[in-house]
C-alpha cells in the first residue's frame, strides 16, 4: 500500500466515524406519547382502564417500543358523583415525545398549558403516521379522554366516559380533538386536545358518527 493510499484510507475512516458519532449524538429521543392507530373496535368498550392500558402497551410494543410503562390518557368516575381516576395523575412528569422524537409537552404543566405542542402534525400514531382531522374523509379527530381540559374526571354531571369505558351502547364519554381544529365561540381559544365534547354514544357506530374511531391518547408513565 503507497503512502498516498494509506494516508486516504486513513481520512476515509476517520470521516466515517465522525459521521458515526454525529448520528449516535443526535438520535432522536424515545417514543414516549402516540395516538393508537386502531381502536379495539367496540366503540368506548374498552374493557375498563386496563383494558386500555394493554392496548396502548400492545400496539407501542409492535411498534418496536422498549418502553413499558405505558398509559392511556382516561378518567373515570366513580358512582354518584365520587372522586374517580383522574387522567392527569396516570401519565408521569413528562417530558413526551412523539414517534418522530419531537416534544409534545415538557412537563404535566406544559401538557395543560396553552403552550402544549399537540395539533394534527405533532399527534402521531404509534407508526408515525398523522391522524385524520376535520376535513379528511374519514375525519378521525375525536379521542377518547373523559376528562376536562386540565386532565381531571369531570364533573358535568351524567356519563362522560361511557360507564368507565365498558359501554359500547348507552352513555357518553367526553373526547378531545387532536388536531385542535375550531374555536370555541367564549374564548376564541383553539378546541381543547383533550376536552371538546362529549360523544353521541358508546357505541363503534357512534363514535364515527361524530368523527371518531375509538382512538386513544398513550403515554409512558415516566
Amino acid at each position: 500500500m503507497t503512502k498516498r493510499l494509506g494516508v486516504s484510507l486513513f481520512a476515509a475512516v476517520a470521516a466515517a466515524a465522525v459521521v458515526v458519532a454525529a448520528s449516535v449524538h443526535a438520535q432522536q429521543p424515545g417514543m414516549t406519547f402516540f395516538i393508537t392507530s386502531v381502536g379495539l373496535g367496540k366503540g368506548a368498550d374498552l374493557g375498563g382502564i386496563a383494558g386500555a392500558d394493554a392496548h396502548c402497551a400492545a400496539l407501542a410494543k409492535a411498534a418496536g417500543s422498549k418502553e413499558t410503562n405505558w398509559r392511556a390518557y382516561l378518567s373515570t368516575t366513580l358512582p354518584k358523583g365520587d372522586a374517580g381516576e383522574n387522567a392527569r395523575e396516570r401519565i408521569g412528569k413528562g417530558p413526551w415525545h412523539n414517534a418522530k422524537g419531537v416534544m409534545v409537552a415538557k412537563s404535566i404543566t406544559d401538557l395543560h398549558s396553552d403552550n402544549v405542542n399537540i395539533n394534527k402534525q405533532t399527534a402521531l400514531t404509534e407508526k408515525g403516521d398523522v391522524v385524520g382531522g376535520s376535513g379528511d374523509k374519514p375525519n378521525q379527530h375525536d379521542i377518547l379522554t373523559g376528562s376536562d381540559p386540565q386532565g381531571l374526571y369531570s364533573t358535568a354531571g351524567g356519563d362522560t366516559t361511557c360507564n368507565n369505558w365498558t359501554s359500547s351502547g348507552e352513555g357518553s364519554a367526553i373526547v378531545g380533538h387532536h388536531d385542535r381544529s375550531g374555536l370555541k365561540k367564549t374564548t376564541r381559544h383553539m378546541t381543547s386536545w383533550n376536552s371538546s365534547h362529549g360523544s353521541r354514544g358508546c357505541s363503534q357506530d357512534n363514535l364515527i358518527s361524530s368523527g371518531g374511531a375509538g382512538l386513544l391518547y398513550c403515554f409512558v408513565a415516566n
